[in-house]
């Protein structure tokens, strides 16, 4: 009987990383070696950094909603309280959005926030 050797298994584990390795450049992407070196590094970045895209995009949108509220006369701090005192539950995605785009309505809930600190 002859010896299994596992060729199409082993060919397929081998392909399956190459071809993860697309794109990288000179032996980072045709050694398997090396090609398994960087998929894994490139997996645990892809891992790590879907993690900081939520950061750096709260980050962003914080940056937006303080430069418009301190447009109409207060802080971001002042605002933030306001809104919760005023029992206004939108989030920071919106909120920048509504002061990009919609910079009527972002002024009506910056007076009600500015209503609410000012009773405080």
């Amino acid at each position: 009987m002859a010896r299994a050797v596992n060729g199409t298994i082993s060919r397929r584990r081998r392909k399956k990383i190459l071809d993860m390795a697309k794109g990288f450049r000179s032996v980072r992407s045709r050694a398997f070696r090396k090609a398994r070196e960087s998929v894994e590094h490139g997996l645990c970045y892809a891992y790590r950094d879907r993690r900081v895209k939520k950061r750096s995009f709260r980050r962003l949108w914080i940056a937006r909603i303080n430069a418009a509220v301190r447009s109409e006369g207060l802080t971001y701090s002042q605002f933030i309280y306001g809104l919760k005192k005023a029992n206004i539950e939108l989030d920071r995605k919106v909120l920048s959005n509504l002061a990009i785009y919609n910079a009527d309505s972002f002024k009506v809930l910056t007076q009600t926030a500015r209503s609410h600190v000012g009773s405080a």
